[in-house]
């Protein structure tokens, strides 16, 4: 079996609360053939303190002020040497020490591989499967009802991909991944959970501009008249969603 090199990016600024958790699960995979970079964007809460604790297991590091998350990530790609690239960005996990091992067990050489992802709380504890389920067969084309492959959770060749646009604040990780798999001829469900993602972000604080840059990528992609039709399918889907966890919940 092939045992391709992994490239994990780790994007952090201020938060010193997540970061060691996520370089933890990051550091303690079994699979070896790992390559680790670290992209802080000159932290002064002390994250950059933990960081440094595990300098020596940290394949490259990087602190220094950049313009955004998207700007930090393609520093990230920059450096990376890996046959496929994944972010796990700060607060967020593998789903378990075995994960990379399980997904490059699951098929050979894949242009991509991608699983599902648990939500998780600040306190790291499970909130459940995200609202958006990983499709039984991922395409480019599977983002046209929402992101329904979170970026923790795909797993790229390294050859498919491009930067970031900076075009896009919140959301060019939906951009990114949709233009690799418009390339992608081999995609692969490993039909498990690969990754734990911690609810909240900047796209949650700014949802509006959040949600304006989404429509704009898809409008872009699957065109106009079809991306509104979605959008109503969204919005019916999200209030079916709400309704059916408010009776869960009474």
């Amino acid at each position: 079996m092939i045992k391709p090199k992994l490239s994990v990016i780790t994007v952090v600024y201020n938060n010193v609360q997540h970061v060691e958790r996520t370089l933890q699960s990051v550091l303690n995979q079994t699979y070896i053939d790992i390559e680790y970079i670290v992209i802080d964007g000159a932290s002064t809460d002390g994250t950059l303190d933990i960081i440094e604790r595990y300098k020596n297991q940290i394949t490259k590091l990087i602190s220094e002020p950049d313009t955004g998350i998207y700007d930090a990530m393609n520093k990230g790609l920059t450096l990376a040497t890996g046959d496929y690239v994944l972010f796990m960005n700060s607060g967020d996990e593998f789903y378990s020490p075995q994960t990379v091992a399980q997904v490059f067990a699951a098929a050979d050489n894949a242009d991509i591989y991608y699983g599902e992802t648990e939500m998780i709380n600040d306190k790291g504890e499970s909130l459940g499967q995200r609202r958006h389920k990983a499709p039984a067969q991922f395409t480019w084309r599977s983002f046209k009802y929402g992101m329904s492959v979170s970026h923790q959770a795909i797993y790229i060749k390294r050859e498919l991909i491009d930067r970031y646009d900076p075009q896009y604040q919140l959301s060019a990780d939906i951009d990114w991944i949709i233009r690799a798999a418009r390339k992608a001829e081999n995609i692969v469900n490993v039909n498990q959970y690969v990754a734990k993602y911690l609810v909240g972000g900047m796209s949650k604080a700014k949802h509006r501009q959040s949600l304006q840059e989404r429509f704009a990528i898809m409008k872009r992609y699957y065109g106009l008249l079809p991306t509104v039709f979605n959008h109503f399918v969204i919005a019916f889907n999200l209030g079916w969603y709400w309704l059916l966890h408010r009776r869960t919940n009474d």
